[in-house]
């Protein structure tokens, strides 16, 4: 068994972390990553207080093992950060702070209520910003990742964070999709590691089918780093580009930017749709290049036990076949 510091810090059995994602987290695939031993962790952007209340809820309904809960601080809502505090789940998690917030208020907040806080940056700079406030656990988030990115690759960038924010436990995020990722992330000084587009083709994702098949069907060198999605949606991450599928939509905007911030609104509503449809080439899709990894729908928790047990095996027997003694 793969036995790492953040499993005791948060109470868990793997070392492996479900991405708070917005639109591609509910109760179900946050319980079945708990329930295996992982920690599960519920995004909030889209879900407004009573939606994140009844969410909780349902995850307490389902397990009883550590979840967590995810905040983007740019756009945090007062009443669903106060659903937080009051659910006092075991893990706040927060992304995507502006330059001027202050991280420290948050954190304290989170704490007083008994959650631990988790952190994810994708630069030293922003990670020692969070450390410094006071997080518990920094997530280092390469430019492989699916959804908001900087442009730094995981293999510099986690074994940076590390040094850096020592000695608080890192987890690497970006690229990672089973225990290839899981074990190289543990040969660069991370603790554990947060997985995203591997968990969005799962049965308890909540996204349409053919969404699924659309990651299933990516060979990871179909991803862009672009504006597109966040100008036709009308929010701005502070310093961020979106890594998306290049589909219909992206290919229909690519270079007209300018046009698309004129038309967004109407934009908007032919992605809604497409959503509502299945149509997964008329809406953004924010996937990882790992997305290369991923060749079929299995169940959260079947990921999370098969990725540790091939992490244990490639570190007890490929790795350690190499060294030998003088």
């Amino acid at each position: 068994m793969i036995h790492t510091r953040i499993c005791d810090l948060l109470g868990i059995v793997h070392p492996v972390v479900l991405g708070g994602m917005g639109t591609a987290t509910s109760a179900p695939i946050v319980a079945a990553v708990s329930n295996s031993g992982g920690l599960g962790i519920l995004g909030t952007s889209t879900l407004n207080s009573a939606q994140l209340k009844s969410e909780v809820e349902a995850i307490r309904r389902a397990t009883a093992k550590p979840f967590g809960i995810n905040h983007l601080l740019f756009e945090v809502d007062e009443e669903r950060f106060s659903v937080t505090i009051e659910s006092r789940s075991q893990v706040a998690s927060f992304a995507w702070a502006r330059p001027d917030q202050d991280l420290r208020s948050y954190f304290q907040r989170a704490h007083d209520a008994g959650c631990k806080v988790m952190y994810m940056a994708g630069e030293v700079g922003e990670c020692l910003r969070a450390a410094a406030a006071g997080a518990d656990v920094i997530v280092a988030q390469g430019t492989e990742a699916g959804g908001h990115v900087v442009w730094m690759a995981s293999m510099p960038l986690v074994p940076m964070v590390v040094k850096a924010v020592a000695p608080l436990p890192v987890l690497a995020a970006g690229g990672i999709a089973d225990g290839h990722g899981l074990a190289a992330a543990l040969a660069l000084g991370a603790d554990g590691v947060l997985v995203g587009t591997r968990m969005m083709a799962t049965h308890e994702a909540p996204l349409h089918p053919n969404f699924k098949q659309a990651i299933i069907k990516s060979d990871g060198h179909d991803t862009v780093l672009t504006e597109i999605p966040d100008i036709a949606s009308g929010r701005v991450w502070p310093g961020a580009m979106s890594r998306a599928l290049r589909n219909a939509f992206i290919e229909r905007w690519a270079g007209k930017e300018w046009a698309l911030r004129r038309d967004y609104r109407e934009a908007w509503k032919a992605v809604l749709e497409a959503r509502k449809n299945g149509d997964a080439d008329n809406a953004p899709l924010l996937i990882g290049q790992d997305a290369g990894l991923v060749d079929s729908i299995k169940p959260a928790g079947e990921i999370v036990e098969s990725m540790v047990a091939e992490a244990e095996e490639i570190i007890k027997g490929r790795l350690s076949k190499l060294v030998r003694s003088r």
